[in-house]
């Protein structure tokens, strides 16, 4: 199950700090998320990109901040992410 709620992830950065992104479902289809925005979580809204997913689940982030290996785990995190009540 992929994420639908807005949540925040904390990314293992490659080079600087370590960045907490807030990430907001964005385009829903089917009631499958198929797109979702990425913020900076704390200390302002910059935007930071997109990632979007396809039908057989593979996605491609749309930006230029984050590395392979940051996207690799902002995509991991939505699509194992599990909501809790």
């Amino acid at each position: 199950m992929y994420l639908v709620n807005e949540a925040n992830a904390w990314v293992k950065m490659k080079s600087g700090p370590d960045e907490v992104v807030r990430i907001i479902p964005d385009f829903i289809k089917n009631n499958k998320v198929i797109s979702y925005k990425l913020y900076v979580a704390y200390d302002g809204d910059d935007y930071l990109g997109q990632i979007l997913f396809d039908k057989q689940g593979y996605w491609i982030y749309d930006g230029d901040v984050f590395s392979v290996a940051e996207q690799e785990q902002l995509a991991r995190f939505i699509i194992n992410h599990k909501e809790t009540f």
